[in-house]
């Protein structure tokens, strides 16, 4: 991608979502544009409209930080975009980050981290690079995203996101999930601009998907650090998760999602059935059909929870807590 198209098209967007009223500035008469002008934004940085013009042209090459920082604050940036804006300025210097280790194509996790995802129980938990492809994940991570693995998604949230059907029932808001979605692949094209496999995912999802072109050309970036997410998954309905991202310092570019469930809630025990659920499914012999294998899950899951007051559910129904387990399928152990 090139960076300096890159900085042009996030500059200009940022300038057209910020209103003069929001910049503290007084408006009379016609105005053909709702954003600033340029001449505004050069006036609040206090640099010369020239100047500006050029660094919104995407010509950030040894433009100085105090600038940088001025225009940021000009524009209203927060600390994503912030970032981003210094990011593609290194880019533009040549320096724009520390040399990655470029993975092979077919990584695999090392021993002492599947352990410390399997020591995870409680909740889904998961390693996955800026492409968002799920690189490896724990059990309860595999039962709770096995949608994603098994489809037109193959492992990759961003194309289950836009590709799968599914996910507009997966995510309860999915026109915000979809918004982050595309913000992390964004981050992550300004912070390795040369990552080919990131390019032909963006540009098999902006020719299959209208949803995301759309929201490609908006430019907004995001931090994925932590907060609060719900979703609807199809064996036990609706579950609200708290997540932790960490990245990994020893394997640069990848981060380690947490999901956990408020204790006491309704969430967590739901969460406790599906696991419950995974593991039978698991231990499944090949030999039992489908509809052997999803009575005894059935069977088992509730003996699991015969004191929770939860009922397992089914895909037809809302929010999963009624009727039988669909049929099921023991998950991958290392999906992705």
């Amino acid at each position: 991608m090139d960076n300096r198209i890159q900085a042009r098209d996030f500059l200009m967007s940022r300038r057209a979502k910020l209103t003069p009223e929001q910049a503290g500035l007084r408006t009379s008469g016609h105005r053909r544009v709702a954003g600033l002008r340029r001449s505004e934004v050069a006036m609040l940085a206090d640099v010369s409209v020239e100047y500006f013009a050029k660094i919104e042209r995407g010509n950030l090459a040894g433009v100085s930080d105090g600038v940088l920082d001025a225009v940021a604050r000009t524009l209203q940036l927060d600390d994503a975009e912030r970032e981003h804006l210094f990011v593609l300025a290194r880019a533009a210097n040549g320096a724009a980050e520390p040399v990655r280790k470029r993975k092979p194509k077919n990584w695999a996790p090392r021993e002492s981290l599947t352990r410390a995802l399997d020591a995870i129980t409680s909740g889904p938990a998961f390693v996955r690079n800026g492409r968002m492809d799920i690189l490896a994940s724990n059990a309860l991570g595999r039962a709770f995203y096995d949608q994603v693995f098994n489809g037109p998604g193959r492992g990759n949230l961003a194309r289950f996101a836009f590709l799968d059907d599914r996910s507009q029932n997966f995510y309860p808001n999915w026109p915000a999930a979809a918004d982050v979605t595309v913000a992390i692949l964004r981050t992550e094209s300004g912070r390795d601009p040369r990552d080919t496999q990131l390019h032909e995912l963006i540009g098999e999802l902006s020719t299959l998907s209208h949803a995301f072109r759309t929201r490609w050309g908006a430019h907004d970036v995001r931090r994925h650090g932590s907060g609060t997410k719900s979703f609807r998954h199809h064996i036990v309905g609706e579950v609200t998760l708290s997540y932790e991202g960490l990245e990994l310092t020893a394997e640069p570019g990848l981060s380690f999602l947490i999901y956990t469930a408020e204790r006491g809630s309704a969430s967590e025990e739901r969460l406790r059935l599906l696991a419950s659920w995974a593991a039978t499914a698991a231990n499944t012999t090949p030999a039992a059909s489908p509809k052997t294998a999803a009575k005894t899950t059935t069977s088992e899951a509730r003996h699991a929870h015969k004191n929770s007051g939860t009922r397992i559910g089914s895909f037809g129904d809302r929010n999963g807590l009624h009727g039988n387990v669909p049929k099921l399928r023991p998950q991958p152990r290392h999906p992705g």
